[in-house]
């Protein structure tokens, strides 16, 4: 079930919020509600792995109870439970990828090859894993105590709104919430509703435009595009994945809000960086929080010298690459990533601080991009292909011929990115949002009415997040 299909605006959205603003301040129904939703929202789209769930949050549940009464054998219960989650991950999204690669290299070497039956990958997988490890990790670091019922940790696992996308909430982010699961208020339901539009609008309106334009390209025979091409194809894909991963956080972060729950921001104006350090401090927030707290620094950080500093970056980012999918590019990709970090780390980060604000973000942009192409790709070679059409200042054998519309779409969305360089503090943006409510709200609206219209008429997209 999509946030922006019509089964999910007009029908359960609608019939799940009127339920629970009837629930008034009896907490425990309300928990009822939204828990049962939430399960009926994955079953809708993966009603074969409910009950693989289920028997997962179970088993965290009793381990986090071990953990935090066991003291110095907590470690070997939490070293278990970690490991039956990945266990999981591996098995549903990487034992494929695995099992290929090493049938590949059986062959060459001309013994037996490998066969596996296809395994179906459970929607947002990656990110439930993620959540769950965050929970056994908090209770045996002591940052939050074990969950008080199962049912509200189910309901930590399962809430709808960030379920299949994110963003990625640390258990301990949102332990207080959910033990005070107070009542939404009118002022949720407005700014929630508000920001749930706005997705809508970033995903249907330009996301899914950029989308035609971006596939024009990679579908296309890439040893016949030209140089022109190959970068404006790579611009269709940068600002699409941007839009259409936005527009999913604010979808989810508005309806977390309609329903008195806050969810930590996903992005930070991520094309305005001045550094690929930067753009990933301010892209998939809570992911790149997650690696840090869970994976950087246990690692050893920046404490152990400046190699291993730069091994463990490494490290961090093809494990972020492989998060993102079990395909080489996006091994590739996180190469390319953690490549460029060391380098700042060494001498490019001075370099870019030396130069102009507009030069380094318009370098850091262009890195980015380039490597948007390596996420893209559907192969190594139509990566490499790629790659060196964008480096010859070749004309395409066959040009491409992008409809007005979709090049009308993508300088907007640049130009949307490009205003946003003015940054603004958290008083002026809420002086301007309580200023200018009525015409925001106004324009929003009429906005979402256009997106909804057009997601009736053209064929749905899944978010792109959805695969991970």
């Amino acid at each position: 079930m999509l946030f922006h299909e019509p089964l999910f605006l007009f029908l359960f959205a609608p019939f799940v919020y009127c339920l629970y603003r009837l629930l008034g301040s009896r907490r425990g129904a309300r928990l009822a509600v939204l828990l049962v939703a939430s399960i009926l929202f994955y079953a809708w789209s993966e009603p074969r792995f409910v009950f693989i769930v289920f028997a997962a949050i179970l088993a965290d549940f009793l381990i986090a109870q071990r953990i935090a009464a066991d003291g110095r054998a907590g470690g070997l219960w939490l070293a278990l439970g970690v490991a039956a989650n990945l266990g999981v991950l591996v098995y549903f999204k990487y034992a494929g990828f695995l099992v290929g690669n090493l049938d590949a290299l059986m062959r060459g070497f001309g013994a037996p090859g490998l066969a596996l039956p296809a395994i179906a990958l459970p929607i947002g997988v990656s990110f439930i894993v993620f959540e769950k490890i965050t929970y056994l990790v908090d209770v045996r670091r002591g940052v939050t105590a074990p969950a008080k019922s199962l049912s509200l940790y189910a309901f930590y696992v399962f809430f709808f709104p960030k379920l299949l996308a994110g963003p990625i909430v640390k258990y301990h982010e949102i332990a207080a919430q959910l033990e005070r699961f107070r009542h939404a208020d009118a002022e949720d339901f407005v700014l929630g509703f508000s920001r749930f539009m706005l997705g809508v609008a970033q995903k249907l309106l330009i996301a899914d435009t950029l989308a035609n334009g971006a596939d024009l390209v990679f579908a296309a025979d890439a040893s016949r595009v030209g140089c022109a091409d190959a970068w404006v194809g790579a611009l269709f894909f940068a600002f699409q994945i941007y839009f259409d991963f936005t527009g999913y956080s604010n979808m989810a972060i508005g309806l977390a809000r309609m329903f008195g729950f806050r969810l930590p921001e996903n992005f930070d104006r991520p094309y305005v960086a001045a550094s690929v350090t930067e753009f990933w401090r301010r892209w998939h927030i809570s992911l790149t929080t997650w690696i840090k707290d869970y994976l950087y620094i246990p690692l050893g950080g920046n404490r152990l010298g400046g190699r291993r500093t730069q091994i463990n970056l490494w490290i961090c980012f093809l494990a972020s690459g492989l998060w993102h999918g079990a395909a080489w590019t996006y091994v590739a990709w996180g190469a390319y990533n953690g490549f460029f970090l060391a380098l700042e780390r060494v001498v490019l980060l001075d370099w870019l601080k030396r130069r102009p604000a507009w030069l380094a973000n318009l370098f850091t942009f262009l890195v980015v991009m380039i490597g948007w192409t390596l996420f893209r790709a559907t192969s190594l070679e139509q990566a490499g292909l790629l790659l060196l059409a964008m480096a010859r200042p070749w004309p395409s054998v066959e040009p491409i011929l992008f409809p007005a519309y979709d090049l009308v779409v993508l300088l907007i969305a640049a130009a949307i990115c490009v205003a946003q360089r003015p940054a603004l503090s958290i008083g002026d943006r809420a002086a301007l949002a309580q200023r200018f409510a009525f015409a925001a709200n106004s324009a929003l609206a009429l906005l979402f009415a256009c997106a909804v219209g057009k997601g009736l008429a053209d064929p749905f997209k899944p978010f792109i997040y959805f695969r991970f």
